[in-house]
């Protein structure tokens, strides 16, 4: 559903908690990035599962998002970027080996790290990377928003977030489903549990900015990258994860389809195995 307001929500919003985290393992770092409106949580369950084998795990949360959607939806890439990238260098010097993992515009940003830091990451595994917005349970009229990109107008127009919300399992999707629904444009209250009930065409058009940025650097990324997508992705179809894999200049990689899950794969129905594969690449590389 789409969503035209002319509100801004200048409070200094207190509601919303930090849901970054770290788990202490060993001297190896698995460094977690979440999607774009979403929160460090959602990096929980595949976090827990790596820091069980051994690893360090470390989920910083955007710069923004704990903050009101006026404040958020004027975030550009480069500012998301700088933010994430100054967590990571906070540990780049403390491990020996690093892996990145980002979810959706989480991957591009880890995409992003692994040109800007070659030497320092060992490996990216990218579940449900954002290129395109063509998902299967997208509105048929995001097919217009390329018209609004250039304009004011992105800045008050929002995608509600709308049945399956990238998850398939229906026990998780019905507690989803109970705030989204019942969601007002500045409700904050379980944010940091499920991320923003909306996405501002703001934040789409920032995701765009930053595919065509990363897009001609992918011939000259060598770093090993493994790229993890459902095949009935709602949100991005695995066209997205093809798109990156032929064009991306590391030898070794690969593209893993899921067949029981939807767009947010580390926390769906197949999460077990999400995370075994992504153990398993990361392990070549310890």
């Amino acid at each position: 559903m789409i969503i035209f307001s002319l509100r801004e929500d200048n409070r200094d919003i207190q509601e919303i908690s930090n849901s970054s985290f770290f788990l202490e393992g060993d001297k190896n770092l698995c460094f977690l990035i979440h999607g774009l409106t979403g929160t460090a949580k959602e990096m929980s369950a595949i976090g827990s599962r790596l820091n069980k084998e051994g690893y360090s795990v470390a989920a910083p949360l955007m710069p923004g998002h704990t903050q009101s959607l006026s404040v958020l939806k004027r975030k550009t890439w480069q500012e998301l970027y700088a933010g994430i990238k100054e967590s990571f260098l906070k540990y780049s010097d403390s491990y020996e080996n690093i892996f990145v993992a980002g979810l959706s515009f989480g991957a591009l940003l880890g995409i992003l790290l692994a040109y800007e830091f070659p030497e320092k990451i060992k490996a990216v595994n990218c579940f449900s990377p954002t290129i395109f917005f063509d998902g299967w349970g997208t509105p048929k009229s995001r097919i217009f928003l390329p018209l609004v990109y250039p304009t004011p107008l992105k800045y008050y127009i929002y995608l509600k977030e709308g049945y399956p919300y990238g998850i398939k399992n229906e026990r998780l999707r019905s507690r989803i489903e109970r705030f989204y629904k019942g969601s007002d444009l500045f409700d904050y209250s379980k944010v940091h549990l499920y991320g923003y009930s909306v996405i501002p065409v703001s934040s789409m058009y920032q995701n765009r900015l930053l595919a065509k940025k990363i897009i001609p650097l992918l011939k000259k990324i060598e770093t090993p990258i493994q790229l993890l997508q459902a095949k009935d992705d709602d949100v991005t179809s695995p066209k997205n994860s093809y798109y990156i894999y032929e064009r991306i200049g590391s030898k070794d990689k690969q593209v893993v389809l899921f067949e029981d899950s939807y767009h947010i794969i580390i926390a769906d129905q197949e999460r077990d195995k999400v995370a075994e594969q992504t153990i398993s690449f990361f392990n070549k590389y310890k």
